[in-house]
């Protein structure tokens, strides 16, 4: 049986599960491990304030390597660009629209400038390309760094 491995969150849990029904379809059996990750455990902290590197998929890494898990399932964009020797990225899955979404307060909306928010408006992410993107457009705007899955981050915004 194989174990694989990933992180807990819905998202992770979905892709795993995922993968799984696509093993199981070709009699593959297999067992989820869920692993929980320093980005995971500190909460509290912006990214760039985490000490280290792949602070969502080092403990993946650890586990592959120690033979824990057969193989960990993880998003991309998590993934340091750099990987470790005994590790490969062995498959990539089918993905859905990859576009990124923008979610306002209908207070928080002026049609007549970029993006569609009012001038000052306080943007959540924790997203350092995100953030770069936005202040190139709209250097009024103000930067908060806001971390969880995408349920999470719309609760916060509520």
């Amino acid at each position: 049986m194989l174990k694989i491995g990933t992180r807990g969150s819905k998202l992770a849990l979905w892709q795993a599960h995922y993968f799984q029904d696509k093993l199981k379809s070709i009699g593959v059996n297999t067992e989820i491990v869920v692993i929980k990750t320093k980005g995971d455990k500190i909460q509290n902290l912006s990214f760039d304030k985490i000490e280290g590197k792949g602070f969502f998929t080092k403990e993946l890494e650890d586990a592959l390597l120690e033979n824990t898990i057969d193989l960990a399932i993880h998003s991309l964009k998590d993934l340091p660009t750099q990987h470790l020797n005994g590790l490969v990225l062995a498959s990539l899955s089918y993905r859905e629209d990859p576009a990124d979404v923008l979610l306002l307060k209908n207070d928080s909306v002026d049609d007549g400038l970029d993006f569609k928010f009012k001038s000052n408006a306080k943007i959540g992410t924790s997203s350092a390309r995100r953030k770069s993107q936005l202040m190139s457009f709209r250097k009024d705007v103000i930067l908060e760094d806001i971390r969880g899955n995408v349920p999470t981050r719309i609760n916060k915004l509520r």
